[in-house]
């Protein structure tokens, strides 16, 4: 057997190789579904996530000490926790982000499991987070028809009827509205409110405010 072949078997056939081209599937496979529904985090970052853990699961194994071989695959979690954070962020009163972060965090778990050589298990948990993130975001696109909450942001003209008015508005599209902030400022409102209802009946309330003349400026 000549010293190619060697190398090449000592490469390919190598217990770390498998790991790593195992955690490059498993990251590439979850970094396709966050590509394609355009997040700020996607493939390349999802399958390096993968391969980081794998890596530093196995370093551990290496490099710790006999009585703790898990010193460096500890501090992993904590790491992943501050990348995780780095993709939160709030908006317009907003959180969004947590589900990236979430994956981000399941991703990490998926590619130490494959460091410590549980190939089998990452790729069900991979199998878990595809069902998740496909099956169950219709099923919340379903449940929204029959209740969502919707933020509003209305700027009208204050009068002492102001509130009874726009009470009376969501009364009448069956929506059950909760007053949040309000700041008056020079007679002008601005008011904002937590709306829950289905669907269609928010749909109502947006034509009702846009062809209320005294609504100056809406939001939501």
């Amino acid at each position: 057997m000549s010293d190619i072949q060697i190398l090449i078997e000592h490469i390919f056939f190598n217990d770390d190789f498998v790991k790593i081209m195992a955690s490059t599937l498993v990251g590439a496979l979850i970094g396709l579904e966050r590509e394609y529904r355009s997040k700020s985090a996607g493939l390349r970052t999802f399958t390096l996530i993968s391969v980081g853990c794998t890596i530093f699961t196995i370093l551990s194994e290496k490099m710790g000490i006999v009585t703790s071989p898990d010193r460096i695959a500890a501090n992993v979690v904590t790491g992943i926790g501050f990348l995780g954070a780095g993709v939160i962020f709030k908006m317009d009163d907003r959180v969004k982000g947590l589900t990236t972060a979430t994956i981000i965090w399941v991703t990490a778990s998926l590619g130490m499991a494959i460091g410590d050589g549980h190939i089998l298990l990452s790729f069900l948990g991979t199998m878990v987070v595809y069902i998740v993130l496909g099956i169950f975001v219709k099923l919340e696109v379903f449940m929204e028809k029959y209740g969502r909450t919707r933020n509003y942001k209305i700027v009208c003209e204050y009068t002492p009827e102001t509130y009874k008015r726009l009470e009376n508005i969501f009364e009448q599209c069956n929506l059950t509205a909760k007053r949040e902030k309000q700041t008056i400022t020079k007679e002008i409102l601005i008011s904002n409110w937590s709306v829950r209802g289905r669907s269609s009946k928010h749909d109502k309330l947006v034509k009702k405010l846009i062809a209320d003349k005294g609504i100056v400026e809406l939001e939501f």
